[in-house]
């Protein structure tokens, strides 16, 4: 049985790219174009993976995530951000927080079904933790350089 895959995003377009993108690779796709309704497809069939867009209209995917993590029967399903902000902050305090991946928009495609492919396979969690590391070290510099005063 296909592992089934959530993805929301307001955008038409990218709920498209994400269910051709992962479609092709054998995952049964569902989209949901806003939060209210992620949230209620959840209720009623949980995926397996959630890929999720952060700035939409009713419910932002925050906030889908802070309510999935609240509940014990969907806390463990794993969730990828995907995003255009471009808040550096935000970013890095959403790897650290764990319990979510974060892509930028634009993304690839093979990145996208690289995430989802470690994600949902346990023995790959390793490579998932240097993936992270590596994402955390940048932001942290990028960071960093940011916040510096200029003397």
């Amino acid at each position: 049985m296909a592992k089934r895959i959530l993805a929301v995003d307001d955008e038409p377009s990218i709920v498209k790219l994400v269910t051709a993108a992962l479609s092709a690779r054998g995952y049964d796709v569902t989209p949901a174009y806003n939060g209210e309704e992620a949230l209620d497809k959840i209720a009623l069939d949980p995926p397996d993976l959630i890929v999720c867009d952060i700035m939409m209209p009713r419910m932002d995917g925050r906030e889908v995530q802070r309510r999935l993590a609240a509940d014990p029967k969907t806390k463990k399903i794993p969730f990828i951000f995907l995003s255009a902000i471009g808040d550096m902050d935000q970013q890095l305090s959403t790897l650290e927080e764990g319990g979510a991946e974060y892509l930028t928009k634009p993304f690839k495609p093979s990145e996208l079904v690289e995430y989802v492919e470690i994600l949902l396979d346990p023995s790959r969690r390793g490579e998932l933790d240097r993936i992270r590391q590596q994402h955390v070290g940048k932001l942290r510099t990028m960071t960093n350089i940011m916040h510096r005063k200029s003397f």
